[in-house]
Order: C-alpha cells, then structure tokens, then sequence
C-alpha cells in the first residue's frame, strides 16, 4: 500500500489546522479497528503535531506511523506499565510537550489502556483533549437494528474463568438493556455456548472482523449461534463484538402456557439440557419455541440451575 504522504499530511493541516492544539496536552486518538481509511484526518494533524505518542504496543505504532510518513518518538504504555508510564507522560507535559496516546486498535480506554492515564493527567491538574474516531462498540451497534433499545450498556471482555464467566452472562441476560460483549477467536465457542444457556430465543447481532475483508455482520436468536458458528471453521476466526439486543416485550401468547405444558417442560429439564428440552416440549405439545425457551430459562432460574 502506497500513500503520498506530504499530500494527505497537508490535507488534514487544512481540514483540521484552524482548531487550537494547546501544548502540555495529552490527546486520546481513535486509530483504525482495521481498516487504515477509518483514520480521521483531524486524527493525522494531531499525530503529525506531537512532540511524542505513547502508545499501546510500540512495534504496532510504529507501522501505522510508517504508513502516514511520520516518525516520533514513541513511548510504551500498556496493561502493565501503565502507571510508571503516565508519570513519565506528564513529566513531558510539565515541560510544554504534546503527547498523544494511542492503543493498538480503536479508542483507547475502551477495553484497552488508557484510563489510569487519563486520570493521572487529569489529576495532575493537566488537559486531555478527546481526539474521536474508530470504536468496534458504537459500529456493532449501529448495525445491530435494536429499535427497542433506548440506549446500550458496554460490557466488554468477561472473566476468562468459567464460575465467573457464568455468572457474567446471568447478569447480561437479567438487564433489560442493549448491552456489547467483546470475545477472541479461542473463546467465541464456549461464550455461545452459554449464552444458549441464559438468552435462549433472545436475538444477538455477532460481528467478525469489524472494518476488515471478510467483515460479518449476523443478527439470530442466541440458540442458534452455536450451529451458525460451526456451519464454517472461517466463522470461528477473528476478533469478535457482540450486540445482545434488548429483550422484546413480553405478549399475552408468551405467557399462555398451560399447566400441563409447564409440568411437561419441567419434567424434561430435570433430565436434559435447556435447548433439548424445549426441543422435545415443542415438539410434545405444539408450543411456540419462544415461550418454552422463556419459561424454561424462569423456571431454571427459580430452582437456582
């Protein structure tokens, strides 16, 4: 890939260089989530600006800095550092210096580093300036559809550990919100897997590779997420964002069960897993798979399973 970057330097001077870039700032960049396109112009004066960028991973930095025909001095701030890290960024603004900080992909502070530097600088008695742009959250749920939702809760990575990651799940599936997983490619499987569990027939947009090639939006109910997923070993492959929709609102068919189907459907989850079981409810007594699935997922939840 070939960019001219005198040319693009000088257009964003132009689109971006009247606003005032004060010094002893720190400024929070957006970077491209995969696509190099995605970064803003606004976002390239203030990197070619700085006086030094701290960034994520300095390796991944300094190839994106390649590309724009920029070399600054880069300083590591990540995950582990991030403390003795902002104290040497804010020395750097004591001293009149502009500091960008940058994460690997996207908006820093959002599941990434960033926010214990943030509220070093700011306690320091120091700007930051938000420089926006490229964010996996807000682009997966400007394609999940979620009329019903009046707004989105950002959830982020769950805890790895299996007890924990349960118990995660239990309490998205108890909000009544829009709400934005993030999983990796080695978990994708075992987090579906779960979710069957706790959302049942509830809808979930996944998308893979958000801004890249093979970028894959999907809206299906969470019970079929699973056999989505294995239909193709590529679907397994990427970085994942996850919109759990708002939950539709409750109809009178929903709750129209009778007493035989309950006894029926309670019989069969004390035997088999919540999707089989609702299989054969339906099956054994013409109900809509929607209303098993619910009340199969209230009476899980009574019984404490």
């Amino acid at each position: 890939m070939t960019i001219d970057a005198p040319t693009l330097l000088h257009a964003a001077a132009l689109a971006a260089g009247a606003q005032q870039y004060p010094a002893g700032a720190l400024y929070v960049v957006a970077t491209p989530i995969g696509n190099l396109a995605d970064l803003s112009l606004r976002a390239l004066h203030v990197l070619a600006l700085a006086d030094a960028i701290a960034c994520e991973d300095t390796r991944h930095t300094g190839a994106l800095l390649r590309h724009l025909g920029l070399d600054k001095p880069l300083l590591a701030l990540h995950e582990h550092n991030e403390s003795a890290a902002a104290a040497r960024v804010i020395a750097l603004l004591a001293e009149g210096r502009r500091v960008a900080y940058v994460s690997d992909a996207g908006t820093p502070a959002v599941s990434d580093p960033g926010a214990l530097l943030v509220a070093a600088v700011r306690q320091a008695g120091l700007r930051a300036v938000p420089i926006p742009g490229a964010s996996s959250a807000v682009a997966a749920v400007s394609v999940a559809g979620d009329a019903a939702a009046a707004g989105f809760r950002f959830v982020g990575f769950l805890p790895a550990k299996g007890g924990e990651r349960r118990a995660a799940v239990q309490a998205v599936a108890a909000c009544a919100d829009q709400q934005v997983l993030f999983e990796a490619p080695h978990r994708i499987e075992a987090l579906l897997a779960v979710l069957v569990e706790h959302l049942g027939r509830r809808e979930v947009t996944l998308c893979r590779e958000l801004t890249k090639q093979f970028e894959t939006v999907v809206t299906l109910p969470a019970a079929e997420l699973p056999a989505w997923l294995a239909a193709d070993p590529n679907r397994g492959r990427g970085e994942f964002v996850l919109v759990v929709h708002a939950p539709a609102p409750a109809t009178a068919a929903d709750d129209a069960l009778s007493a035989d189907t309950m006894k029926v459907l309670q019989v069969l989850l004390a035997e088999l897993p919540v999707k089989q079981a609702v299989g054969l409810a339906a099956a054994l007594t013409g109900q809509a798979r929607n209303a098993l699935y619910d009340a199969a997922l209230k009476l899980r939840k009574e019984h404490g399973h």
